[in-house]
């Protein structure tokens, strides 16, 4: 009786404190109380199910008294907000951003009458959620112990997770329902050049999950801007998810100032698997664009010497010295181990090639002093950023390339050694400009340095929003590598053109990649922004670059013409070699001919882990480009052209998979054929094995 009774006052007191607001479609309802000791909580539902069951909010702070209870509401706001606007780069030229709001004022008497503010944002596709933190004479400095914010579900959701992780997110997904988290995670921690692992049940953002009624319902954060990366840690028990911050040097998860803010905090869901990857709450959810003028960030596609190297057919080193110093090594006096692929000759090739096809720029690795002696040594001073081996002429190719119409692409390994690349920042990119680099791909491989921070801290996190800001001041456009996975500060800066920050192609020489692996990123990864992912490898063997390693690509030929529409980027790369894809000019046609900047964008069908099909419209054309994926199992994907103007006929050029085609026994067997098509057509398409298909419409 005694329970009964208390759980009569907890409720009453929650229908008093509640508030609620509704998405601008009604489907989605969010409610916000307080409980009997002031904690506060809220939950979701969408169509009347349950989303998010009732969560308690709140920070523990290192010193004094940390807001997690003890609250009253001292005042709440609501609005609504409905607008349009125009990424410079996107999937879509115009993105609506339309939400209802409620701001919730709180303040705690325990502690001289401080007080937080929580800010909700409903839209059709999710909820974002942040606390702020106004300045106010009781309360400036702080430091967060560890943020409380729960997500208690409403079941035990299947669910594509990664192991949480304070320095990488480069490992394989797994598939599995939370209850059987802890018993796969030690299988699911693969090695890596810097790890960190926190708990047996922790898990990555974004995580995408399913409900056993049919929600889909994906958990991730937005605008990550001076604050530590956010992950998450189960309580399998009850199926509830806890915000667990990437810690520093010394344990402390964030020093923060008022006034301001945490990022938000974002659930997209819908019963509808197409609508998660149509979503673009987190872009919404992050400031407009800092920069006036942005006539300078362009889409880049791009060939490059990387490729090579990955599978070992080349170097990135110049000599097989085992211990180098910059500016006390001379290398001219030093024997090359011809092996090393950035030299000026080999380079013009891909230059060559790259203005053969109508490429916009060339990457080239292993172009500057350093790399025999970094790798898993905590070396600081490893790369100056400026300084080229003997055989590569940076003059030279910058007459060369600019006479091809032909961009370089910088690249920068940071070796994790931020303090050594922030103290040349400013010279690199000077070099940069003055010699004819628009682009930069930078790498964070290795533990960071300072010794003890992670990839995901706060002190790093702002490093890499440094590096981008420090940038635009050049007008160079960013593609980050192992730094922290985006949360669509692309909207902000849009001079981020790029990030990896997952497993990306270069591990299909590494062991591979599982089949499923590209139908899954979309619903994770690809959420906060674009992933430079590499793909259009049509070697699938690698032995036949490099005998010594017999692994081989998880996909089929056409399946990585689709990966070009179904992983958006503005930054695409056409990853083989040059003399393969000379070998198969019909099939490479596609890669030429795709657009890597878009009008529109059509998810056609999806389910995660599955399959994927994506239709797009090229920016500013009459072109429209289709790309469809499958796991290891064949299928049939149904593809409709309902988004084509009516009345007109167009050709569409399908690229698919051979009949007897499948990734690990025949990966290379094709066809291309030419149908008539209109917006009344409906193809039904083949898909072998971990296969796909790509179709260009003109």
């Amino acid at each position: 009786m005694k329970r009964l009774l208390s759980a009569f006052f907890i409720m009453a007191y929650a229908v008093i404190n509640a508030q609620q607001i509704t998405s601008p479609d009604q489907n989605l309802e969010l409610k916000f109380g307080l409980s009997s000791k002031g904690e506060p909580t809220y939950e979701l539902t969408y169509k009347k199910k349950a989303v998010i069951k009732t969560s308690k909010l709140g920070l523990e702070l290192k010193n004094g008294t940390s807001f997690l209870d003890g609250f009253q509401i001292d005042k709440t706001e609501k609005n609504t907000f409905d607008e349009t606007w125009s990424p410079v780069l996107g999937e879509q030229k115009n993105i609506r951003n339309h939400y209802n709001e409620l701001l919730v004022t709180l303040s705690q008497k325990a502690a001289n009458g401080r007080y937080i503010k929580i800010r909700f944002r409903l839209f059709n596709d999710g909820l974002g959620f942040r606390y702020e933190f106004p300045e106010q004479k009781n309360f400036n400095h702080f430091v967060i112990k560890e943020e409380k914010t729960q997500f208690a579900l409403a079941g035990d959701h299947k669910a594509f997770w990664l192991p949480g992780d304070y320095d990488t997110q480069e490992y394989s997904t797994v598939t599995s329902n939370l209850s059987e988290v802890r018993g796969k995670m030690k299988a699911a921690v693969t090695p890596n050049a810097s790890q960190t692992t926190f708990s047996p049940t922790g898990l990555q953002t974004p995580l995408m999950m399913k409900s056993k009624d049919g929600l889909y319902i994906n958990i991730h954060e937005a605008s990550l801007v001076n604050y530590s990366c956010m992950s998450l840690n189960l309580d399998d028990s009850n199926m509830i998810l806890e915000s667990w911050l990437t810690p520093d040097a010394i344990g402390d998860k964030g020093y923060l100032q008022a006034p301001t803010q945490s990022p938000w905090r974002t659930i997209v869901v819908s019963d509808k698997a197409t609508d998660i990857l149509a979503s673009k709450l987190i872009l919404n959810l992050n400031e407009p664009t800092q920069y006036k003028d942005v006539s300078w960030i362009k889409p880049v596609k791009y060939v490059g010497v990387w490729w090579e190297m990955i599978t070992g057919k080349s170097s990135w080193a110049y000599t097989d010295l085992e211990s180098v110093q910059l500016g006390v090594t001379d290398y001219s006096k030093t024997k090359p181990n011809g092996k090393h692929a950035a030299n000026t000759a080999h380079v013009k090739e891909y230059i060559d090639f790259a203005s053969k096809h109508g490429f916009d720029a060339v990457l080239v690795e292993g172009w500057n002093e350093g790399w025999e002696d970094w790798f898993g040594k905590s070396k600081d001073y490893v790369f100056d950023f400026v300084t080229p081996y003997p055989d590569f002429d940076v003059k030279e190719l910058h007459r060369y390339a600019a006479s091809k119409g032909v961009k370089m692409m910088m690249h920068h390994e940071t070796s994790g050694s931020v303090t050594n690349y922030e103290r040349h920042m400013d010279k690199a990119y000077q070099f940069m400009v003055d010699n004819d680099y628009n682009s930069v791909k930078s790498g964070y491989v290795g533990d960071i340095i300072p010794r003890g921070e992670f990839h995901y801290s706060q002190t790093i996190i702002d490093h890499y929003l440094y590096a981008i800001k420090k940038a635009a001041e050049y007008k160079i456009m960013v593609n980050a590598h192992e730094a922290v996975r985006p949360t669509g500060l692309s909207r902000t800066y849009p001079n981020l053109i790029g990030n990896e920050s997952a497993r990306g192609t270069e591990y299909e020489s590494f062991g591979g990649n599982n089949a499923d692996h590209t139908t899954i990123l979309p619903f994770t990864r690809l959420m906060g922004g674009p992933m430079d992912y590499t793909p259009g490898i049509f070697q699938t063997k690698i032995s036949a670059y490099n005998p010594e390693n017999n692994s081989f690509v998880h996909t089929t030929l056409t399946k990585q013409l689709a990966l070009y529409v179904t992983l958006y980027s503005p930054l695409q790369m056409a990853a083989d070699l040059p003399e393969t894809y000379n070998k198969f000019l019909d099939a490479f046609q596609f890669i030429k001919d795709v657009a890597v900047d878009w009008d529109d964008t059509y998810v056609l069908e999806a389910e995660p882990g599955d399959y994927i099909t994506i239709a797009r419209k090229a920016k500013g054309k009459n072109e429209w480009f289709v790309g469809g994926i499958s796991d290891e199992n064949p299928r049939t994907a149904e593809v409709t052209f309902d988004y084509l103007p009516k009345g007109k006929t167009y050709t569409a050029t399908i690229y698919a998979d051979g009949k007897d085609a499948s990734y690990d026994k025949n990966p290379q067997s094709y066809t291309i054929r030419t149908v008539k098509v209109t917006s009344k057509t409906k193809l039904k398409q083949a898909i072998a094995p971990g296969g796909g298909f790509a179709i260009s419409i003109k």
